[in-house]
């Protein structure tokens, strides 16, 4: 049964890697760093200050213990479950797409990306519920790109990506549960 769910997220991650094209590489690239998400960063973090005023140092602390229990979680499990990355893969490395050389870590199940990204999205979702009705379609479209960022790149099987959109998702709604009880 394993390798056939195995054989599905390889046929499904060679198809959707294979989709790539020269044009969208350096967005694709560039999309999965950190950095380049600093304004909508910032734009949430003023709604947040704007929304709860004082109340803003629970939800940081709150969102800050959640993303550090999502990264450490997804770590965790790359080192207990070893399983390679595509991108290191030696039976793959020819058939796959990777964009300016890079290959991630070793081990990829789970994805951190999108572990972190979706336990944000669901956070702020369930926090902003009520006052900002556009923001689920934006963040969950943040998330979603994020996440699909990591096959174009050649770095994570879609499993290791479905399994990072529901533990982080999971995460995020206990944080938020929490945290509006909290405030």
């Amino acid at each position: 049964m394993i390798s056939f769910f195995s054989h599905i997220d390889r046929s499904v991650f060679l198809y959707l890697n294979g989709l790539h094209c020269d044009f969208l590489d350096p967005i694709m690239f560039w999309a999965s760093k950190v950095l380049i998400w600093i304004p909508l960063f910032a734009f949430l973090f003023f709604l947040v200050i704007r929304t709860f005023h004082w109340k803003t140092i629970v939800i940081v602390l709150s969102a800050a213990i959640l993303i550090l229990i999502s990264d450490q979680l997804s770590n965790l499990s790359k080192s207990s479950f070893e399983r390679l990355r595509p991108s290191h893969d030696s039976s793959l490395v020819s058939e796959i797409h990777t964009v300016n050389d890079y290959k991630g870590g070793e081990f990829g199940f789970y994805s951190a990306h999108a572990s972190n990204n979706f336990a944000i999205a669901v956070f702020l979702v369930l926090l902003f519920r009520k006052k900002y009705r556009f923001l689920p379609v934006l963040l969950f479209s943040w998330a979603l790109l994020m996440s699909y960022t990591r096959i174009y790149l050649g770095v994570h099987y879609p499993g290791d990506i479905l399994a990072g959109m529901l533990i982080g998702s999971c995460l995020g709604y206990v944080f938020g549960k929490i945290t509006l009880n909290l405030i």
